[in-house]
């Protein structure tokens, strides 16, 4: 039996390149497959296989002094959801421009927002009420299918435009509410919940375990809608049997949650598109301009 495992740990990495030469050796040597980022603030990494084997990487993983407390996260899934194992070192194990900015210590991201559990943010909402705001700390096109009911969802294309948009002002009437940042697994969070904290907004929360375990404990009947964006073949996943459809086709604007790649190879965006329109290839393009270039012979 096969299954995903998600994780990410901020602690100090002296040698972040021989972290990431001992991690590819051994999920090599257990035939796993994923992504893994190494820089001196810690571990991120998403990693397919079967179960036997992911045991025996948390086991070994956990050996690191640093990692012996990981949370590791299962999701359906398997190896084959990944085309390759990819281990990298990077600046930063989520690329905010931050990598100056952040601290972190044995304890993790220092100065980041209170970690809630799921039951802890139904009951922020139930006591406070409309006062929460819920701020989305992915990028934009992952929430056009799945966000938490009412939430502010930022301009952001990628993370790299987040201190840019906080900085911008135009979020300045939240700094005296409670804020509760939320993200796919929790990691861009733990970064964006700091940042948002040392730029004067004063209660700053994070979903502990992030959406993969707010949707665990309360699938699509409670405060979360829609469907969760993942970063694997599997590009999407819904909580339950009963999931709202919130996505709108870019093209005929019906309900969707369906994203392809565009049909320009070189291009790096994805297309929300329904299954009818999905049929005619000419609307398997990102932008006008994708499809202008592919018929003007460039790589398709």
């Amino acid at each position: 039996m096969q299954k995903i495992l998600l994780y990410y740990k901020f602690t100090p990495i002296v040698d972040p390149v021989t972290v990431k030469l001992w991690q590819k050796t051994l999920c090599d040597g257990l035939n796993l497959r994923g992504r893994i980022l190494v820089s001196k603030h810690g571990l991120n990494g998403t990693v397919g296989g079967e179960m036997a084997d992911l045991k025996k990487y948390i086991k070994s993983t956990k050996e690191f002094a640093g990692f012996k407390d990981i949370v590791f996260k299962w999701s359906d899934g398997g190896r084959e959801d990944f085309p390759r194992m990819s281990v990298k070192s990077r600046d930063e194990i989520v690329a905010f421009k931050a990598g100056e900015e952040l601290r972190v210590d044995e304890n993790g991201v220092v100065g980041g927002g209170k970690h809630l559990k799921p039951a802890e943010v139904n009951k922020l909402v139930a006591e406070r009420g409309n006062e929460v705001a819920f701020f989305d700390g992915r990028n934009a096109h992952e929430a056009a299918i799945g966000k938490f009911k009412g939430a502010i969802v930022p301009n952001t294309h990628t993370s790299r435009d987040f201190i840019d948009e906080i900085e911008s002002g135009k979020y300045d009437d939240l700094k005296d509410k409670p804020i509760v940042t939320y993200c796919t697994g929790g990691i861009r969070c733990e970064i964006l919940s700091a940042l948002m904290t040392s730029r004067g907004f004063k209660e700053v929360y994070q979903i502990d375990g992030g959406i993969v375990k707010y949707g665990e404990a309360y699938g699509d009947d409670g405060l979360w809608e829609g469907s969760l964006r993942v970063f694997d073949n599997r590009m999407t996943i819904d909580f339950s049997d009963h999931t709202k459809t919130i996505g709108v086709c870019s093209h005929c604007q019906g309900p969707t949650n369906n994203y392809e790649n565009c049909a320009l190879s070189n291009c790096n965006d994805l297309v929300l598109i329904c299954l009818n329109c999905k049929q005619n290839p000419d609307l398997l393009f990102h932008t006008d301009d994708c499809r202008r270039r592919a018929k003007l012979g460039a790589t398709v």
